[in-house]
């Protein structure tokens, strides 16, 4: 098959959108397992894409139950350089209102559970640099695609990725307030990390739902599923116009490279097993 170079993690509503022609369905087995859904593969203005609902299609799959390696393994294997990341945000800053956008350039990952957060081990040892989580690149893109659609973008802020999937009590979400960061959500980590390891350019683009409880409104799903539901048309629009803006866009960062200084295990001390089951990531430095 035909590589498919973009990819889109997120919601329902980003693949079920009209313009996207000449679908088809792929179920995917991974070293990890099976990915949240069969992955959603279509014509976007010219475009092949991959579609992948992070939840699971009817939303079946926790943050913390979300198969982040499998899905990001998945996209790798069907040969996605840029993965866009919709997902919906609390605010922890007054001028980040629902509706608006934010692409974040910054990471915090406040998670506890185990959700996967690295592809090595087994005898296959790297250290990925994420100084820079997000691609600046692609964030740039997502930004003035999202601009060109008609939203309000905020570039840069720091995301907290916490555990969830309960929502933050006041006094956690204060605190956040208090540390500076600007958006709160619960799937970026280890995404984004994973992302970076697999040597992808990923970013995200952030919709703000609510102003998270430190603004003394409750928050429920409810509220944060019609703020999303209402942002669809705008999801889409930006997604498309996204799509559209990669191939034309100059990528100056070092995503695609990143394992280049990261790996350090010897090549003849790595186990067969683990140099097979992680060929699509490190085959072109071991050779495997």
């Amino acid at each position: 098959m035909e590589p498919v170079r973009i990819g889109v993690i997120g919601g329902s509503g980003l693949y079920a959108m009209p313009e996207v022609t000449e679908v088809s369905e792929l179920a995917i087995d991974t070293p990890f397992g099976a990915p949240s859904d069969k992955i959603i593969v279509g014509n976007l203005r010219g475009n092949r894409v991959a579609f992948l609902p992070r939840h699971g299609r009817g939303h079946i799959h926790t943050p913390s139950e979300v198969p982040y390696r499998a899905n990001i393994f998945a996209l790798k294997t069907l040969g996605v350089e840029h993965v866009i990341a919709v997902s919906a945000c609390g605010s922890l800053d007054e001028k980040l209102a629902p509706g608006h956008i934010v692409v974040p350039d910054q990471l915090f990952d406040f998670t506890k559970d185990e959700r996967g957060r690295t592809f090595f081990g087994d005898g296959l040892v790297a250290h990925v640099g994420v100084a820079e989580p997000f691609c600046p690149s692609l964030s740039e893109v997502l930004a003035s695609a999202s601009e060109e659609a008609g939203a309000t973008v905020h570039r840069g802020g720091t995301s907290i990725t916490i555990e969830g999937p309960r929502f933050s009590t006041r006094g956690e979400s204060r605190v956040w307030r208090q540390l500076g960061f600007s958006i709160i959500g619960m799937t970026t980590s280890p995404e984004a990390y994973l992302a970076r390891e697999a040597e992808m350019h990923y970013a995200v683009m952030a919709h703000v739902t609510d102003y998270d409880v430190w603004h003394d409104e409750p928050v429920s799903s409810e509220m944060v599923m019609n703020q999303f539901a209402a942002n669809i048309t705008l999801a889409q629009q930006s997604v498309i116009k996204a799509v559209e803006k990669i191939a034309a866009a100059s990528f100056t960062c070092s995503c695609d490279s990143a394992l280049a200084m990261a790996l350090t295990t010897a090549k003849d001390r790595i186990p067969a097993a683990t140099s097979q089951k992680l060929r699509p990531i490190v085959g072109k430095y071991y050779g495997t």
